[in-house]
């Protein structure tokens, strides 16, 4: 079974304090091999998640895995690599539309790690239907972010949100707080002795499926 190991991590905490390229180059040896072990567990991953979402297998672990150099064009931080490594599996055709489905995302850093899923910043037409979704009957949606292992996995539900109520929805509508979302996520954080446990991509299954009905109501609304 796939884990993630200390030499991985070990490398991402040295990248932290050294994020340049000269360093970068000297290095790649190091990158290479913790590359190809996040690439391994990811692969298995998949195939956890495919026992019970079968829309994700067309992908190669490769498909959903962001590279680890940043794009600094537009920003002030000119730092040039990632201090994590990270990879979203969803049922999106192309690798460009990464973000237009709700998937599984694992965010993999020392003292930082985390899973999450939802719809992160949608594109105005998805999320005018998850809203127009919710305004007809958000019963369901309800039902899911309730559930006694859905709260206890994620907690309550995340995401950017409007100050006021969006166009086309008075202020006094039953669900104006679930109506105000930009994004709809959720997350929970692990600890850096479950990340390099045995156990760690057991868990990633565990805890994704029970996402899983919450990315499937997001997704159907555009379906």
């Amino acid at each position: 079974m796939a884990k993630i190991s200390k030499e991985t991590f070990s490398f991402l905490k040295d990248l932290e304090a050294n994020n340049n390229r000269e360093w970068f180059a000297e290095n790649k040896p190091r990158y290479e091999s913790a590359k190809e072990e996040f690439e391994q567990f990811i692969d298995e991953l998949m195939l956890g998640i495919a026992e019970f979402d079968n829309s994700i297998t067309h992908h190669a672990p490769k498909d959903c895995i962001f590279r680890i150099y940043r794009d600094v064009r537009f920003s002030k931080d000119k730092s040039p690599y990632k201090t994590h490594f990270g990879a979203h599996i969803t049922a999106a055709q192309k690798r460009s539309d990464i973000h237009s489905k709700a998937g599984y995302y694992l965010h993999l850093a020392p003292g930082g790690t985390l899973l999450a899923g939802g719809a992160y910043m949608p594109n105005s037409d998805w999320l005018k239907k998850i809203r127009s979704s919710i305004d007809q009957d958000a019963s369901q949606l309800r039902e899911i972010i309730n559930n006694p292992d859905f709260k206890k996995t994620f907690g309550s539900l995340g995401g950017e949100k409007l100050k006021t109520a969006p166009r086309d929805y008075p202020k006094d509508h039953p669900e104006i707080e679930l109506l105000k979302h930009k994004s709809f996520v959720v997350s929970t954080n692990c600890s850096d002795s479950l990340v390099l446990s045995e156990t760690f991509l057991n868990h990633c299954v565990q805890v994704f499926r029970t996402l899983y009905p919450f990315d499937q109501y997001l997704n159907n609304t555009i379906e």
